[in-house]
């Protein structure tokens, strides 16, 4: 292939790639969906790998929208740069290179980075990055590395810690299914009794919390995130508590956190059904604090941590101690009692085994 064609093929590349992104700001910038959806659109739908927004993340914001301007000025004003692309540069969200951009990305502590859960500090308030792909499932290895990450940040100088997702097609999807086979009730016990005293110090301290909470927030990322002092929701988060599709019930708080904060109607519904909520319905439930686009979700929770980061400590965690009594305690030991005689069943054997055979569970009461 000639110089010349080699020139005129990057040249219609960069411009269809270009292209792609402008009306992908002006999907998104309609309202039509989100920043999630619409690179998912593009990958499924248009076999365009990386889609727009991760692929502009990688090149860098402030590059791609000097390429803009050079194409609205050769190929006309349809190549105009978004108004949404100029706003992230002007705050300098640039992308993967300053750890935000449509998509936020893990800069970690030296030492976290190769955790599932990585610690990223920012002096009065620090992240905690869910990072083990492909679902930010919890496992033993996933409670160990988040026992650490709140033991750090408790005897740091931080006063406010973010949950927040590395993957940004999802929160969390639950517990890890396949660990969960594996073990038995003493275990399971212990995974149990871990998750829910880790749950509690947070509750109860003067660290403040928030859930950054992106799409799928299922299971023990939905019991994760009520953990938490304050949920941020993206328009994209989902939240639900499937656990009854597999024989077993929630085990990390599901069954007393939830009526607590939507009421127990609606959270015997949930757990009952399986039936996930969206964004909007968490909020008017009062699950969620505030839903915002996708691509605010991180800033606003940062907001949130450095507004609490600057209450008073010794306030913030008596308010917290008096907010949750002694009764959720015996709730959860309640739960955790429940859990464990039905974990040991044929039926929860059955609902693990038929969810890794990706088929339909057969329920027997046994």
């Amino acid at each position: 292939m000639s110089t010349a064609t080699e020139q005129g093929a990057e040249k219609l590349v960069e411009r269809f790639t270009l292209k792609a992104l402008v009306e992908s700001c002006l999907v998104l910038e309609e309202g039509i969906a989100t920043v999630k959806d619409i690179d998912l659109g593009m990958m499924a739908g248009a076999g365009i790998i990386p889609p727009p927004f991760a692929r502009a993340d990688q090149t860098g914001l402030d590059e791609v929208l000097t390429k803009l301007e050079r194409a609205a000025q050769e190929w006309g004003e349809s190549f105009e740069p978004p108004a949404i692309l100029r706003r992230l540069v002007a705050q300098g969200r640039l992308g993967v290179k300053s750890g935000q951009g449509f998509f936020p990305y893990p800069k970690p502590d030296t030492g976290w980075e190769e955790s599932p859960v990585k610690l990223e500090s920012r002096g009065e308030y620090a992240i905690a990055w869910l990072d083990r792909p492909p679902a930010n499932s919890i496992s033993p290895e996933v409670v160990e590395a988040l026992e650490r990450v709140w033991t750090e940040v408790a005897g740091s100088p931080a006063r406010a810690l973010v949950f927040a997702s590395a993957n940004p097609m999802l929160f969390c999807a639950g517990a890890d299914i396949k660990a969960f086979t594996t073990m038995d009730e003493a275990a399971g016990r212990r995974l149990l009794d871990r998750m829910h005293a880790l749950l509690r110090t947070m509750e109860t301290s003067r660290v403040a919390t928030i859930a950054a909470v992106n799409a799928l927030a299922f299971g023990g990322g939905c019991e994760l995130a009520m953990g938490c002092d304050i949920r941020i929701a993206a328009d994209s988060a989902t939240f639900g508590q499937p656990e009854i599709s597999l024989g077993i019930i929630p085990g990390f708080g599901g069954t007393q956190r939830l009526p607590r904060l939507v009421g127990h109607a609606k959270a015997l519904e949930m757990n009952l059904t399986g039936d996930a909520v969206s964004a909007g319905e968490a909020y008017e439930l009062g699950l969620a604090h505030r839903v915002v686009p996708d691509h605010e979700l991180l800033d606003t929770a940062v907001a949130w941590a450095r507004k609490l980061a600057g209450q008073a400590p010794l306030a913030i965690e008596q308010i917290k101690r008096v907010s949750s009594g002694g009764d959720l305690d015996a709730g959860l030991e309640a739960e955790k009692q429940a859990f464990l005689a039905v974990f040991t069943t044929e039926d929860a054997r059955e609902g693990l085994g038929a969810f890794l055979q990706k088929r339909s569970p057969h329920f027997q009461g046994k």
